[in-house]
């Protein structure tokens, strides 16, 4: 209000605590789904302050409902399964946030700390490129990891990201991104408003709201309702005009459509200054008299072209595609083993297991580990982990540069 009207009322000055929109989020879900039927009521004062304060996910999300994990907070399983698998997305999420989202945010800071006249428009751009990334792979980083937390103590947590960047409309953005507040708003404020229920109007009502929110949730900040407004605008011409134009198009334009709609948006998020936010604007559409490239960007570019291939190959499926087809194909290698051959091999013991790759026998003996016919594959994926463990580790010991992007919210 002051900065819209040229008033001086006084801000309070409180100082939140660290994660309050996201247990706040959790306590109402509580409340509606007891008030819905949808959940029992909690009796225990220990659980539910167990599912309010569950420090995995607590400052970083995801959003957790609490009909999801109702019944996980009484009665759920630890195995050694479950917590292997809990180990491997933890060190996955730790490797995103630590060897991608820090490592472009560093490219990202300092070509904001340039002066802009000695910035080129090649170099904006590929600020808003590193700032894209950092923010996928700081968020999605941080979601496996609290996932990752979770399931080795027995709860399964909701998907937060499904490779956003794919997306080919806006639409389907939002239904890759930040899956859980998504999720979250639609149960609990879109469809109680009646949705698109009751005609065209109220549904363009909902959706303005249910985005006005979505940007005050994010921050108290003009450029964070205005980020909510942005993406509530092209929401509405896709319903309404272009996902009819877009389903005509290739795959490729809506990809890029989308890609470079979101690349927008981030320079809204990310300057709380207004002002700062519009002149980055206009130097990514070459104003002020930039140059497209100078030799500092040759010098950025040529020094972040391995770190900026990487995240933009990470922030699709084709990694896990090829970690799959190699651990398919290193299963294959390996010689067929019977259960009469194991059983000859250790005539005393009896043995019972379980030719599923990546799955211990499910008897005796234990001692010989995981399934022969996928040692190979097992191998090699901890050999992948422990690199990646080993190197976020000496990274976060070596770097100064390891930021919290979440007090903002």
């Amino acid at each position: 209000l002051n900065a819209v009207f040229g008033i001086t009322l006084p801000l309070p000055g409180l100082a939140l605590p660290i994660g309050i929109s996201f247990y706040t989020f959790q306590t109402m879900s509580y409340t509606i789904d007891v008030y819905r039927g949808d959940a029992p009521v909690q009796k225990n004062i220990i659980s539910f302050g167990a599912y309010v304060s569950m420090f995995p996910q607590l400052i970083a999300g995801p959003i957790v409902r609490y009909r999801s994990i109702a019944k996980e907070l009484t009665d759920r399983r630890e195995t050694a399964d479950s917590f292997a698998a809990g180990v491997r997305l933890f060190v996955v999420g730790l490797g995103k946030k630590v060897l991608i989202a820090n490592q472009v945010g560093a490219l990202w800071n300092e070509i904001i700390g340039i002066l802009p006249a000695e910035r080129s428009i090649l170099m904006v751009w590929m600020g808003i490129l590193a700032f894209a990334f950092q923010i996928y792979f700081d968020f999605s980083g941080y979601s496996d990891m609290a996932s990752g937390l979770g399931t080795m103590l027995g709860f399964h947590f909701p998907d937060n990201f499904n490779y956003p960047y794919c997306s080919k409309s806006i639409t389907e953005f939002w239904r890759r991104w930040h899956i859980s507040l998504g999720t979250w708003f639609r149960e609990y404020v879109y469809i109680p408003l009646g949705g698109n229920r009751k005609g065209t109007g109220l549904q363009i009502r909902n959706i303005l709201i249910v985005w006005l929110l979505t940007g005050i949730w994010h921050g108290a900040s003009l450029n964070f309702l205005f980020w909510g407004l942005y993406f509530a605008v092209l929401l509405l011409l896709e319903k309404f005009f272009l996902n009819k134009l877009l389903d005509r198009l290739p795959g490729w334009v809506g990809g890029a459509y989308t890609f470079l709609l979101v690349l927008l948006s981030w320079v809204l998020f990310a300057f709380e200054d207004m002002k700062g936010g519009l002149a980055y604007f206009l130097q990514m559409a070459g104003a002020g008299g930039l140059v497209f490239s100078n030799r500092r960007t040759v010098f950025l570019l040529l020094g972040n072209a391995v770190l900026l291939l990487a995240a933009g190959i990470g922030s699709t499926p084709l990694p896990a595609k090829i970690a799959r087809a190699v651990l398919r194909r290193l299963t294959a290698a390996e010689p067929a083993i019977t259960q009469a051959a194991l059983t000859e091999a250790a005539p005393h013991k009896p043995v019972a297991i379980d030719l599923a790759p990546h799955k211990r026998m499910s008897a005796e003996p234990a001692s010989l580990g995981p399934a022969p016919e996928s040692l190979a594959a097992t191998a090699a994926e901890l050999v992948f982990l422990a690199a990646v463990l080993l190197l976020s580790t000496a990274c976060l010991v070596d770097a100064t540069y390891n930021p919290f992007l979440y007090f903002r919210f």
